[in-house]
């Protein structure tokens, strides 16, 4: 076997990645361990900014602060890359007074930040350093410094990033999740910057999908079942919800209901007599997917969900073919 097939065996590949995980793990729980009062100045200076949070970097740290201003723009604080040459030749003048900088160096002495730590020093633009070198230029020239541990690369031999780009992956993360908290960003402030693909069907509203108005099928509890069934056939739902005297929904009759009490006299009862009370209801700022979750609960087969407001009044009536064009999951 020669020494290349040798290499690609189940064994070595199989070692070679758990070692590089657990390099990876070991930087991470180092990362955590370090944290102190200096992170906590930085979300707190980050929170109260004006402006953005412009992150920089060059090479893997540059794909790492691309995806960190990605992470914060669309958890409600204002973010952007500018790739450090670039603002070197005119994109510093995206950097504003009421901005602040992060910028990426796991050595903390990537040349193509030099002109972006001086533009900071000399308009008083705030600059947060994320890096290895505690006493590198980045780090001096840093008004907060997000120190990451010098943990060990991954791949030794040639020491190609690996644990350390995770760290600040992570970092970034950190101080995402640690804004959210602060701030009290919500699931529904989170569905405004995600209205396409999977994350806009599971992060939309109830109110947004329901029908309302006069498309709801409802009748009183004293109507006939007669007159409740010329509604139902009109609404096209296969359901009613019936309201009490107060117009609160006390009721629902279904399809179901329908076959499991057919008789001769069916059209002169009343509604009440009829229906399931006491019907499973959501509320229209739920999400849509919390909604399905409701509808499919445990053996629930539920394929009509009435919408009731605060006083437990219907204010709209959802399909679970709604949900399912709407591709809710």
């Amino acid at each position: 076997m020669s020494p290349s097939e040798t290499a690609l065996q189940s064994a070595p590949i199989l070692e070679a990645m758990r070692r590089t995980l657990s390099l990876e793990q070991d930087g991470l729980a180092q990362l955590s361990a370090a944290l102190d009062e200096v992170s906590v100045e930085a979300v707190r200076l980050i929170s109260g900014l004006k402006g953005r949070l412009i992150c920089a970097g060059v090479g893997k740290s540059g794909h790492v602060a691309r995806k960190i201003a990605a992470t914060l723009a669309s958890t409600g604080t204002p973010a952007s890359y500018v790739h450090p040459a670039e603002a070197s030749h005119g994109d510093l003048g995206m950097i504003t007074a009421d901005d602040a900088v992060l910028a990426l160096s796991n050595s903390g002495e990537t040349k193509e930040l030099g002109d972006l730590i001086a533009y900071c020093r000399r308009f008083g633009v705030p600059l947060i350093g994320m890096t290895a070198g505690a006493n590198s230029t980045l780090a001096k020239g840093s008004d907060v410094v997000l120190l990451c541990p010098k943990a060990a690369e991954a791949c030794g031999e040639t020491r190609a990033p690996t644990t350390s780009t995770t760290m600040m992956m992570a970092f970034g993360d950190a101080l995402a999740v640690a804004l959210i908290e602060a701030r009290g960003f919500t699931a529904t402030d989170f569905a405004r910057f995600h209205p396409g693909g999977a994350l806009g069907s599971a992060l939309a509203r109830v109110d947004e999908l329901m029908h309302a108005g006069d498309a709801m099928p409802l009748a009183p509890e004293l109507a006939s079942m007669g007159d409740a069934l010329i509604v139902m056939s009109e609404k096209g739902f296969g359901c009613i919800g019936v309201t009490d005297a107060g117009g609160r929904l006390s009721g629902i009759v279904t399809d179901g209901d329908l076959r499991r009490k057919m008789g001769s006299d069916l059209i002169e009862q009343s509604v009440k007599s009829v229906m399931t009370a006491s019907p499973v209801t959501t509320r229209p700022h739920a999400l849509a997917s919390d909604a399905l979750r409701i509808m499919t609960a445990g053996n629930r087969k539920i394929t009509q969900l009435f919408v009731c407001d605060d006083q437990g009044k219907p204010v709209g009536l959802l399909h679970i073919h709604d949900l399912l064009r709407a591709g809710v999951s």
